[in-house]
């Protein structure tokens, strides 16, 4: 069974780690949404579906024509996230621990912008100890181009995305992309049923046809991680973003975790003063990826350039 972060920080074996795991969710969308997995092992191997096996009908006397889906073998391979932070003695002690865990808490804000990024960006060909993002694995009749190739955003469009992903969960874009869909929906002539609804946060989240749109924001370094600045299906512009439709779920997009130090999920250590020097360190870590188990559950729309949505 796969759970949320915040719902795995109802179970953590203690009030600091459930603290640092709903600091991970907080800081980001993706991270509230996506249900995570517990894994044996380094990676998971499995199937995904592409095609379902085909049907038909018969007279009497006669049979069915044998068919079979196709299912593609994946393999996912767990990757370690985290790092060490340190904090010098002489700091806790003027200030207190509370000193301390304010800045383990902006080291895990860091290491969830990170995750974020990688979750759209990742590249394993250019960083192996990193796992691929969406933007690596969506292709073929998942990769749809905007109407206008280097062109504002179509709602037609948008909506063909959506039906493109089975059982869709959320849109994913950046908040310039948002802010157009906003304006879209007070223009009469456009328009877009659009409504806001208040997350575990208190925070005020927006539906597009009744799907909460996730912000990919900026990442651990402070840069945007959807910019406008992707290139267009036919190289004609440099300045488009995506808006990618996901499918949240165990045999659709999920997230997978492994074990560390005998214990599934986020693990926070307290490795105490250092001989080294006079702090104190603690390390998190996460061994961590995802699956996309069917061929339908994301979907991608590109070439978007940052102009009034039109419909």
């Amino acid at each position: 069974m796969s759970l949320t972060l915040l719902e795995a920080a109802k179970l953590a074996p203690d009030m600091g780690t459930a603290t640092i795991i709903e600091e991970y969710a907080a800081t980001s969308d993706i991270l509230q949404a996506i249900p995570f997995r517990n894994i044996e092992g380094s990676g998971e191997h499995y199937n995904r579906e592409d095609t379902l096996p085909g049907i038909g009908f018969r007279g009497i006397n006669e049979g069915f024509d044998a068919s079979t889906g196709i299912l593609n073998p994946q393999s996912e391979a767990l990757k370690t996230a985290g790092g060490d932070l340190d904090v010098d003695r002489a700091i806790v002690d003027q200030k207190g621990d509370q000193e301390r865990s304010s800045q383990e808490l902006m080291k895990v804000k860091a290491l969830s912008l990170a995750w974020t990024r990688n979750f759209i960006k990742g590249d394993s060909r250019a960083n192996p100890r990193a796992f691929d993002g969406l933007q690596m694995r969506v292709g073929g009749t998942q990769l749809l181009d905007n109407a206008m190739a280097g062109g504002p955003l179509s709602l037609l469009q948008l909506d063909a995305a959506i039906d493109q992903v089975d059982m869709p969960s959320a849109l994913i874009m950046n908040k310039g992309m948002r802010r157009l869909i906003t304006a879209a929906a007070r223009n009469p002539y456009v328009s877009g049923h659009i409504n806001y609804e208040l997350n575990q946060f208190g925070q005020k989240v927006m539906y597009y046809q009744g799907l909460p749109i996730l912000i990919a924001d900026y990442d651990n370094t402070g840069a945007d991680i959807m910019p406008f600045t992707e290139a267009s299906g036919d190289g004609s512009s440099t300045l488009c973003t995506s808006i990618y439709v996901v499918s949240f779920g165990d045999q659709m997009v999920s997230g997978i975790q492994g074990k560390i130090k005998g214990n599934f999920g986020i693990s926070v250590r307290d490795l105490g003063e250092l001989e080294t020097k006079p702090a104190y360190r603690t390390r998190v870590e996460w061994d961590v990826a995802i699956t996309v188990k069917h061929g339908r559950s994301v979907s991608r729309l590109r070439g978007i350039t940052n102009a009034p949505v039109i419909v």
